[in-house]
Formats: C-alpha cells, sequence, structure tokens
C-alpha cells in the first residue's frame, strides 16, 4: 500500500514540472504572435539600415552609368560642327539633329516610366543602357544625314531609360542623405561631359567624329558586368506582390551594410491603380502634376539651352566680343549662302571644359540650399539666378568675361536640375 502511494506521488510531482515547462512554451506562441502582428513598410527598412557600404557601390556604379549618358547627350555639342562640314548643313538641318534626339528622349520617357512601374526599375535602365550604346554604336557608321537623325533619336530613346536609374538610385536612399548624395552624383555627369570634349580634341582632328563615338561607347561594355550587382528596387516589388523577393533584396543590402531590418513583416502596399497616368490628372493631383511638368520643362529648357548654345556660339562666331582672336573673326558664310566648314580650335574646347566644370564647382552651396531653404524655395533662388545669367550674355565682353559667365550659367543650371530632381522624387501626391 505504501509502495501505490509512493508511485502516486512521484507521478503527481512529474505531471506538475511538465505543466510548469509547458507553461512558458504555451505563452511563446502569443508572443510570436506579438512579433507578428507588427509591420514595415520599405522606407522604414531603407532608414533603418542606414547608409553603407551598399550605397557606396549603388553610387559609384550607377555613378558610371551617368557619365556615359553624358556623353551621349553632350556629344551632340561635339559632332555638330563635324556634320555641318561633312554633310554641309544648314542651320535649321544643325538643330533638327538635337530636336529629334530630345524628341526620341521625351516619348520613351513617358514610355519607360510605365514600364518601369509594371515591370520593374532594373529591366528598364539595363535595357535603356544597352539600347543606347548599339544605336550610338551604329551612328558611327551613318551613311547621310536622314540615317544620322533617325539613330540619334534612337539614342535618346535608350538615354530615356537610363534616366529611370535616378529612381531605382534614390528608392535605396535614407532620406537624410539624399540632400547630400544626389547633388554630389553631378559630379559624374561633369566627368562625362568632359570625357567626350576631351574626346572630340584629340581624336577628331587626327581620325574624325566618327571614331570619336566608336571609342566612346567601349566603356559601355565594361559597365554591363556591373549592372549584376545592383537590385531590383525593393519599393517595385512590394508594390507588385512580389514580397519575398523584396524582403531578400532589403536583407542583402542589411548584411553588407552590417545592420538590421526593423522587426515584424513587410508589408505591401494597397494600390488600386498601379501605373496609371489618368491619376496625375484628377482633381486632387492635377495642380501638382502640371507644376511639375513645368518646372521639369524650365530645368531641361536651360541645362541644355545653355550646352548646346554655347557650342553653337563658339562655332558661329555669333559672340559679342571686344578683343577676338583671328579664329573668332573668320566669317562662317560664303557669299552664295553655304555653309562654311570651320571646326572647333584648341581654344573652343577649352572653353567648353571650363564651363563643365561650373557643374559641380557649387555643389557645396546647393547642398547648403537644399537644407537651409529646402527644395521649393532654392528652385526659386537659382531660376531666378539662372535668368538673370541669361541676360548677361547679350552683354559685350571679353572671351574671359564669356567663359566665366558660362562657368557660372552652367553651375546654377545644373544645381536647379539636381534640385528638380530631388523634389520630384520626394513629393507625395
Amino acid at each position: 500500500m505504501g509502495e501505490n502511494m509512493k508511485t502516486e506521488l512521484v507521478s503527481a510531482i512529474y505531471l506538475q514540472e511538465v505543466e510548469l515547462q509547458e507553461k512558458p512554451a504555451d505563452s511563446q506562441p502569443n508572443n510570436n504572435n506579438k512579433s507578428n502582428d507588427e509591420t514595415f513598410t520599405v522606407e522604414d527598412a531603407v532608414e533603418k539600415i542606414g547608409f553603407g557600404r551598399f550605397h557606396i557601390l549603388l553610387f559609384f556604379i550607377m555613378g558610371s552609368a551617368t557619365i556615359l549618358e553624358a556623353m551621349e547627350i553632350m556629344l551632340l555639342a561635339v559632332v555638330s560642327p563635324e556634320i555641318r562640314c561633312e554633310w554641309r548643313l544648314s542651320d535649321w538641318q544643325v538643330a533638327l539633329v538635337s530636336t529629334m534626339v530630345f524628341l526620341g528622349f521625351m516619348l520613351c520617357g513617358v514610355l519607360s516610366g510605365y514600364i518601369a512601374d509594371r515591370y520593374g526599375r532594373w529591366k528598364v535602365v539595363f535595357g535603356g543602357f544597352v539600347w543606347s550604346a548599339y544605336f550610338s554604336l551604329l551612328t558611327s557608321f551613318a551613311p547621310s544625314y536622314g540615317w544620322f537623325i533617325f539613330l540619334r533619336s534612337m539614342v535618346g530613346c535608350g538615354v530615356a531609360g537610363v534616366s529611370q536609374g535616378f529612381v531605382l538610385k534614390t528608392e535605396f536612399i535614407p532620406a537624410k542623405y539624399r540632400a547630400i548624395l544626389l547633388p554630389l552624383a553631378s559630379v559624374f555627369w561633369m566627368l562625362g561631359s568632359m570625357l567626350i570634349i576631351v574626346l572630340g580634341m584629340v581624336v577628331v582632328p587626327s581620325m574624325g567624329w566618327r571614331w570619336m563615338i566608336r571609342i566612346s561607347v567601349t566603356p559601355s561594355i565594361i559597365l554591363l558586368f556591373l549592372f549584376k550587382f545592383i537590385p531590383e528596387s525593393a519599393r517595385y516589388n512590394v508594390s507588385a506582390g512580389n514580397i519575398q523577393a523584396a524582403v531578400e533584396t532589403l536583407q542583402r543590402i542589411a548584411r553588407m551594410n552590417r545592420a538590421s531590418l526593423p522587426p515584424g513583416r513587410l508589408v505591401e502596399s494597397v494600390v488600386s491603380e498601379r501605373g496609371s497616368w489618368r491619376m496625375l490628372l484628377n482633381s486632387s493631383y492635377r495642380r501638382t502634376s502640371l507644376l511639375l511638368w513645368y518646372t521639369w520643362f524650365v530645368a531641361s529648357f536651360a541645362y541644355y539651352g545653355s550646352v548646346l548654345s554655347s557650342s553653337e556660339l563658339l562655332e558661329k562666331n555669333l559672340l559679342c566680343v571686344t578683343n577676338a582672336d583671328g579664329e573668332h573673326q573668320v566669317k562662317h558664310r560664303q557669299q552664295d549662302g553655304l555653309c562654311y566648314c570651320i571646326p572647333f580650335h584648341f581654344n573652343d574646347y577649352q572653353t567648353l571644359l571650363v564651363s563643365c566644370l561650373g557643374e559641380v564647382a557649387l555643389v557645396p552651396v546647393n547642398i547648403c540650399l537644399l537644407n537651409i531653404l529646402g527644395r521649393k524655395l532654392s528652385l526659386t533662388v537659382l531660376q531666378l539666378v539662372s535668368a538673370t545669367l541669361f541676360m548677361m550674355l547679350n552683354i559685350c565682353t571679353t572671351m574671359f568675361g564669356f567663359t566665366v559667365l558660362l562657368f557660372l550659367l552652367r553651375s546654377l543650371v545644373s544645381m536647379n536640375f539636381t534640385v528638380v530632381y530631388i523634389y520630384t522624387a520626394e513629393v507625395r501626391y
């Protein structure tokens, strides 16, 4: 009888120990449920991860793409005198080349934005890069003026796709670093502009403009292999419903930066109509959309106008120069009205190079304006000062004075373009 009681007592103690062990385990799922109820967005994850090695890699790879993009656009300023000579073009025919390039940029810019929202930013950037490099290479074999215009307009389409890289880059950069990193990215555009001018200075006199284009396309082959290190936008993957891919991308970035993601689970944004242009024109968004479009028009017109008009002024002797040297006193038209062929001289290339330096000379000022005045007030100040400098180009001055004015003008229109990019990426409808 005593043995039975002892056995029952031991069993009771054992059961009590089992219950005590199971209680913490039973309470653990409740804690997990609480953790699972926590959510975070892509923006929360980007801010939590912070700036690190991934962003340095992103900055330089996308910056290299910007260098090549700048070379394709700035090539127009260097090639214009050469094609005028080869095909004996009139003024409107030379101007039509730039018009068709930017027409292709405009049309494909709208299309590339739509495709990027539907199929991903990375695909559009990579495809645009391959497209622009391919048609740029074909341009060097253009047998006639008509083919040259068509092929350069196709290059403009490709560059429009590459420009989506700014959106891809911005979506990975924490908000507090954008006002510093994005203006610094103008350094890459300046490098591309200077590189194509140096190529024109070295290659064109001895080998011609066709070989200049072929050499300028060569770095694109190397950059193609670097795009594999850039992931697809996590924000796009979430909006497309591919949560797992977005989490994997954010985890990869966190590992590279030696950081961690916020607790909880990544949530999918509920969007009823994604990537539709109709949303931009409804009553809630119409005013912001129209103002943004006009702001982009002003920024583009001012920047590319200053770039392309400077080469035209230098080539055709339209400057009001008080002490012009011999090469700027040559008449550019014969009596019969045909084009008189005068290519760029060394001093012309030198003036363009100095003006390119202006695009980064005032970057510290731009950063200060963005952080002190904000985006909208910075736009107002920069556009007013740019307009003033444009008017000052009509004042008769020396070549040195013209170079200084062009230097300051390029600085301000470049700063204005950067602010427009940042404001557009951050604006919330």
